[in-house]
């Protein structure tokens, strides 16, 4: 069954979610020192992988229009205001929560190359295990952010389910017509730009930044069409 790593992946994060929420009631100055916390290491992540790029003009070009747009489409209000609607139908008593949890975890879970290779894996050869690793730590991460974020963040279940299985459904497909050495400068780049958004996540979780982190993500189709580009440049000559 080559869904079954993005079904376990999604069941991980509902499940840390539901933990999480068990331990929701500390106090909160504890609270804000575990955000303080999360922030940090989520900062440090971000920029272990924006350090990874082989070719950082990509990554800026990527960022820059990608930001771009998601200003023009109001990407990030989009998001809040499905975070919102979330919130009236569940009735949650997590003020404001729902969307900060929703798309933080979002962009932490989707964002990153275990994400596109695992989904490859599943897909192609029926292999789970990058996931499955995936899933743990995923449902980890989970666990944490909804002792701060509260509830909002098991919807990001929903997301990383759809963007992994579409991969996985798709992934023969996708290793039949994509050059293995594009694939890998895309995840390479990919992950990059992703790392930066992270590290920017982490700047807003504490407190330093409110960047529309979100407005950022059609970065990383950019960066796909960017890294075609300079293949098919190298290429030709």
């Amino acid at each position: 069954m080559f869904l079954l790593g993005t079904l376990v992946n999604g069941l991980l994060i509902i499940i840390g979610t539901m933990l999480g929420k068990l331990l929701n009631r500390i106090p909160e100055s504890m609270k804000t020192t575990v955000m303080y916390g999360i922030g940090l290491s989520v900062m440090v992540l971000g920029l272990q992988m924006g350090l990874k790029s082989e070719n950082f003009l990509i990554v800026i070009i990527s960022l820059v229009a990608g930001a771009v747009i998601g200003e023009w489409i109001h990407l990030e209000e989009k998001l809040n205001q499905l975070g919102q609607w979330l919130e009236r139908k569940v009735g949650s008593s997590d003020k404001g929560s729902i969307s900060e949890g929703f798309v933080t975890a979002t962009l932490i879970f989707v964002i990153g190359a275990m994400a596109i290779i695992g989904a490859l894996d599943s897909g192609i050869r029926g292999d789970h295990d990058v996931l499955y690793t995936k899933s743990v730590i995923d449902g980890f991460t989970a666990l944490i952010l909804t002792t701060t974020l509260g509830i909002g963040v098991i919807f990001s279940a929903i997301p990383v389910m759809l963007y992994e299985g579409l991969i996985a459904l798709f992934a023969t497909q996708i290793d039949r017509l994509v050059p293995k050495v594009l694939m890998d400068q895309f995840i390479v780049e990919m992950t990059s730009a992703g790392g930066i958004m992270i590290f920017a996540i982490g700047l807003n979780m504490i407190g330093l930044t409110k960047i529309k982190v979100a407005n950022l993500l059609p970065g990383i189709l950019v960066v796909g069409i960017c890294v075609t580009i300079v293949y098919l440049y190298q290429t030709v000559i």
